[in-house]
Order: structure tokens, then C-alpha cells, then sequence
């Protein structure tokens, strides 16, 4: 049996893709859904149960994004049938943008519970299960009405199990379990080694540079959700894919010691924090000139909001102006945002390593 980890710590025993037959010994192969290399699997959940796959799904609904973005890039787009949450315009880059703009969209939230049941699907890939505030007041299906409509029901590790793991997440092995299970499950095991090899890659890149910084030297770093309002702000904690993205890049999350993965804060814990860079998190608004635009207001409320005017940080411009979605929602781009924010913490250290 082979145990995804995420962060050293096993989130579960439940986390775990299994081979049940000969074959790939659990990684499946490259069959593109028309062969059966690597089945039947079996793939469980945070809690343990059990969901088997005697092939590849002919037909998948993402629950938002994330999981839909990892499908493309593993090649399986062409499967999707349906997501909730669909990426902005301008988010995904040339043929995964064009791509995802032919996904049909069956809820621009949570999809409505009819609507997933009633999909034709053969998959359902959740990010939420974690997240109560995403699934809208008892309108999920039930894993009984799942198996009714002959859905077979899978999370994302690192965002939907995230709040029940026994650590925090401070390396991207969630994230890349996740890529992983998902070339077994859809029969791309190939492209999904290659996409980790590649995050691997990068973040090795960045660690041979910032590793030997004592945790205790490290700057301090706040990631200001400045989208999800002003008014009260919203830390990433420990559990958080965020926090992960940050420890990596050589930064100490002031709000690592909060357990979870999102947590209200207020002002006040910012300020006595006093973190020494600050990531004005802005979700893309599919136009460089409007993201830009973002930005500029993030900044501005920052340098004239009472509370936070007074930061060195602030007054000093310490800002680092990187997508909340590579940041906070699991995928490929977190090793993106890793080396973004490394070389922007540590240029002159960058420098000396070329």
C-alpha cells in the first residue's frame, strides 16, 4: 500500500491509492481512459472508506478549479464534463484557459445538488469536504445518493483533508499526492510524475538557497487576503496549502500557530505580528491591467488603514504581488509561487548561487 503524506505527517491512513491487481502497483498507466493498466484501484478517503475504480472515469465534475486545472494539465480535460467554481477568465494560461473555457459550468459556486446528480457523470472530485462554508447548507449529496446515481465521490488531500490532519502543512506533498492519485485514478500516472518532477524541481531550486536560514532568521510573512474584505482579515494557518508555499520559500507564516487552515483575525493580531513582508493576495481578474489595478488598492488601503500604516512593512513597501490562487488553492502554480516569493525574500542570495 502506498501512503500519500503531507508534511511528513500521514493525514490518514485513508489517504492511500492502492493497486488491487498486478500492473503499476498503484500509479496506473497511461491508457487515457482506454485501457485498465493498474486496475481495479482503490482510493480512500480522510475517514477511510473505500471508493473502487475497476478503470478509468469516462466522465468527471469538478467541484471548482483546482481539481479541474490538475485534470488539464494531466490531460484528462477532455473528460470533464462539468465544474462548480469555474477559474476566471485570464486565469489559466493559453490552451488551458481555451480548454477550460469548454468546460460547461453547473454551478459558478456549489453545484446545485440536482444538477451534480443528474450530470451523467462518473466522478465527482470535491476540494471542500473540509470547508464547511463552501458546501452550502446541507445541499451536498449524501454518499448513498452518490452511489444511487452511480457517482463515485473523491476529494483533493490537501485542501478537502487539511483541517483533519494531525500536522501542518509545510512541504507540497499533499499537493503532489494529489497530482499523483489523480494520474492513477485517470489513467495519466506518466504526466503526473512529470508535473511533480517538475514542482520538485523548482522548489529543490529554491531550498538549495534558503535552507540553511534558521527558522528563527526568517522573515516574517502575512498573506492578506485582501478579496476575501478589509473589514476583518482572514489568516491562512497552519493546515492551509498557503502556509506550505511559504515555509518552502524560505518565510515564516506569522500565523502559522493557528491551527486549521483559514481563521478570522483582527487588525490588532496583524499589527502584533508585525510581519516583515506582506503578500497582497488578489484573485485574478483575468486582465493584467485590472490585477494591476488590484494590487495598487490593496497597497493603498494598507498604507491608509490606522491600524497598519505604522508597519515597517507598509511603510517600507514590503509587498509582494502574487495570485491568491497559486498560493492558496492546491496545484502545480504553489511551486511557481514558492520560487516567486524566494527570490523576492532573498534576491542577493539568488544572486550569488548563479
Amino acid at each position: 500500500m502506498r501512503r500519500w503524506k503531507m508534511s511528513g505527517v500521514a493525514v490518514l491512513v485513508a489517504w492511500a491509492v492502492t493497486a488491487c491487481g498486478g500492473g503499476s502497483g498503484g500509479t496506473g498507466a497511461d491508457t487515457s481512459g482506454k485501457g485498465t493498466a493498474g486496475f481495479p484501484l482503490k482510493v480512500a478517503d480522510c475517514h477511510g472508506a473505500e471508493t473502487t475504480f475497476s478503470s478509468p472515469p469516462r466522465k468527471i465534475v469538478t467541484s471548482n478549479a483546482a481539481a479541474l486545472e490538475m485534470l488539464l494539465r494531466l490531460g484528462a480535460g477532455d473528460r470533464v464534463v462539468g465544474t462548480g467554481f469555474p477559474p476566471r477568465k485570464g486565469r489559466l494560461p493559453g490552451s488551458l484557459g481555451e480548454q477550460a473555457r469548454k468546460v460547461p459550468v453547473l454551478g459558478k459556486t456549489v453545484i446545485p445538488k440536482e444538477k451534480l446528480l443528474g450530470s451523467g457523470t462518473d466522478l465527482y472530485i470535491d476540494t471542500f469536504a473540509s470547508m464547511q462554508n463552501m458546501r452550502g447548507a446541507g445541499d451536498a449529496p449524501t454518499e448513498e445518493e452518490f452511489k444511487a446515481a452511480g457517482i463515485k465521490h473523491i476529494y483533493l488531500a490537501s485542501t478537502a483533508c487539511a483541517s483533519m490532519a494531525k500536522g501542518p502543512q509545510r512541504d507540497l506533498s499533499g499537493v503532489e499526492g494529489d497530482i499523483t492519485r489523480l494520474g492513477a485514478v485517470t489513467g495519466t500516472a506518466k504526466r503526473a510524475r512529470e508535473l511533480v518532477a517538475g514542482m520538485r524541481s523548482k522548489v529543490a531550486a529554491v531550498r538549495k538557497v534558503v535552507d540553511d536560514v534558521p527558522r528563527d532568521k526568517r522573515p516574517g510573512y502575512f498573506f492578506f487576503d485582501f478579496d476575501a474584505g478589509t473589514r476583518q482579515p482572514i489568516a491562512v494557518c497552519s493546515k492551509q496549502v498557503a502556509n506550505a508555499v511559504i515555509n518552502q520559500a524560505g518565510a515564516r507564516n506569522v500565523f502559522d500557530g493557528c491551527d486549521g487552515d483559514f481563521k478570522p483575525v483582527s487588525w490588532e493580531d496583524v499589527v502584533d505580528k508585525d510581519p516583515d513582508w506582506i503578500q497582497l493576495g488578489v484573485r485574478d481578474r483575468g486582465d493584467a491591467a485590472a490585477n494591476a489595478t488590484a494590487y495598487e488598492e490593496a497597497a493603498a488601503f494598507l498604507k491608509g488603514f490606522p491600524a497598519t500604516k505604522g508597519l515597517q512593512a507598509v511603510r517600507d513597501g514590503k509587498f509582494l504581488r502574487i495570485g491568491s490562487e497559486q498560493t492558496t488553492i492546491a496545484g502545480v502554480g504553489n511551486a511557481d509561487a514558492v520560487e516567486e516569493i524566494a527570490h523576492t525574500l532573498y534576491p542577493t542570495m539568488f544572486k550569488a548561487a548563479r
